[in-house]
């Protein structure tokens, strides 16, 4: 363990001990740094639990557990009768938080929402840029084409004027990247000269004030005393950074921790016959999946790419992998979503006719490197075994796989280019409850370049899932999200692998916990009994 690890880690067993006889102390077991702070400019559910859940809110949010859409920052809207435009009612009285570096002079207001969203989609907004300025569920997302203008009505009413009707407008203003910053601090940070500050020092309006954040160590939040919500439950909330899930196991066994993310699945039915342990589960709105990159030879050929689907022994990595925490993934979509389109048949499993199949589009002695997850994701326990599967599967129709990896947000930024080598594991977990959210995010032009990762820009099936936006109820737009299965499926930019259950860690001492089905780890109404 490095020296810096070690200190941080002693730091949080003396806060924790030191506050355990009151109970006012969260530890939080995590598997991985954040990127950054600020969430429009990331994709990543580590980050996204390290900020926007306790940092910042929402115009509208996610009941947690569920996927119902109730107030937030706004406390009502109404959508006009032809859908193109949206007005919001914001709360008045809400307060952001202080660092440091800045004091708020005034409450949350309408330039606070304008100024979080043109930042994203207005490149002559001096923030447009900062901190590598990539706001990738915003542009994946098409929502440059989507927003006309967005409107000051008055200090606190908000309207968005659209180029079309959005059907799941409402509730992608839940997701992360819809986090309500502070204008009036972005502005004192820009005439200081350091507007990277948004990102390393947040100032939000969330249940929790950021404190500090050691890198690969601790991130340790208070709570907000002035939040417009219900107050959180504990006086303070600490990260302890933990990649390994065996030592984060030790930590929650050892009282060093209290709840913990992703366990070993070899691991969880002994983590279930503890006494002194709980397990919550639930079935997972989430897909693994290898990602080709299309846009390179010879991964531009969908008959290729069929090939290499054929030659993947699904059944072998559920076993291998899930231990009995997955199923194969046929479609792009869990099987719990509306939509899904269970008519689809899956790629048998069939290495002679792969490898036929290769020889027939004159693919012979093909070397490609397969990229692992170095982090552990809902949708996939240990990304750097499933390419060893992976290896050993492309191996028996002749093609050589190295497998690569790099640190979570190195990983993230890099297998987004255009021109990049071989094929890459991720998931996604659902950030909405809506089918949108997966194959337009993931698969539409507009996301090519960013979340996107297979670089696939297909019309076909671009047409039908934008046409599918467009529609307002879920019985006019479910035929064309399952037509785009059926074509995604013919064209085979994916290998799909898994879907899985999500299990979480604690102590009993662990009230108020709720499992959430879109994947965030939330604290605010969690609680530790006497």
């Amino acid at each position: 363990m490095p020296m810096k690890r070690d200190i941080a880690t002693a730091v949080l067993l003396a806060t924790l001990g030191a506050s355990a006889a009151s109970a006012q102390s969260l530890v939080y077991c995590s598997e991985g740094s954040p990127e950054g702070f600020d969430p429009a400019l990331y994709t990543a559910g580590t980050t996204f639990d390290a900020s926007s859940h306790p940092l910042y809110d929402k115009l509208v949010e996610f009941k947690t557990g569920t996927t119902e859409v109730v107030p937030g920052l706004a406390e009502s809207w109404e959508v006009s009768d032809d859908g193109m435009t949206v007005t919001f009612k914001l709360r008045e009285g809400v307060q952001f938080h202080s660092n440091d570096q800045f004091t708020p002079t005034r409450d949350l207001n309408a330039d606070d929402v304008i100024f979080s969203f043109d930042r994203q989609g207005n490149s002559e907004n001096p923030y447009n840029s900062v901190s590598g300025g990539t706001f990738e569920y915003y542009e994946s997302m098409s929502m440059p084409d989507l927003v006309e203008s967005i409107e000051k009505v008055d200090d606190y009413t908000v309207r968005f004027n659209l180029t079309r009707p959005e059907a799941p407008f409402i509730a992608n203003m839940a997701m992360d990247f819809a986090s309500i910053l502070s204008k009036e601090y972005a502005d004192a940070m820009m005439e200081a000269g350091t507007p990277e500050m948004l990102n390393q020092q947040p100032v939000g309006t969330g249940p929790f004030t950021f404190q500090a954040y050691q890198k690969d160590a601790v991130i340790r939040y208070l709570r907000n005393e002035d939040y417009w919500g219900d107050p959180a439950k504990v006086e303070a909330l600490i990260f302890a950074i933990t990649p390994d899930a065996s030592v984060r196991y030790q930590k929650v066994q050892a009282g060093e921790c209290h709840i913990m993310a992703y366990p070993n699945p070899a691991d969880v039915q002994a983590m279930k016959d503890a006494e002194d342990i709980v397990v919550m589960e639930q079935e997972g709105l989430n897909v693994g999946y290898l990602a080709y990159n299309t846009n390179m030879e010879p991964f531009d050929n969908p008959n290729v790419r069929k090939a290499l689907n054929m030659a993947i022994d699904k059944d072998a990595i559920i076993d291998v992998v899930f231990q009995g925490s997955g199923e194969v993934a046929k479609n792009p979509i869990p099987p719990t979503m509306w939509s899904y389109n269970d008519a689809v048949e899956d790629d048998e499993y069939d290495p002679e006719a792969a490898r036929a199949m290769l020889e027939e589009e004159g693919v012979t002695d093909l070397s490609m490197k397969v990229w692992a997850m170095p982090v552990q994701r809902p949708y996939n326990p240990n990304a750097r075994r499933m390419a060893e599967l992976l290896q050993e599967d492309f191996a028996q129709v002749g093609v050589d796989v190295e497998i690569v990896s790099y640190e979570w947000g190195e990983y993230l930024e890099r297998s987004k280019a255009e021109d990049r080598d071989g094929a890459v594991l991720l998931g996604w977990t659902g950030d909405n409850g809506d089918p949108d959210n997966f194959l337009a995010v993931l698969l539409g032009c507009d996301a090519v370049g960013n979340s996107n990762r297979a670089n696939w820009c297909h019309e076909p099936f671009d047409e039908v899932i934008q046409e599918a936006k467009t529609k307002s109820t879920q019985e006019e737009r479910t035929p064309l999200y399952e037509e785009a299965q059926v074509i995604f499926k013919e064209q085979a930019p994916w290998a799909t692998i898994a879907h899985s259950v999500v299990f979480m860690t604690m102590r009993p001492e662990v009230e108020g916990y709720v499992v959430h089905p879109l994947g965030g780890h939330i604290f605010n109404q969690v609680g530790l009994s006497e």
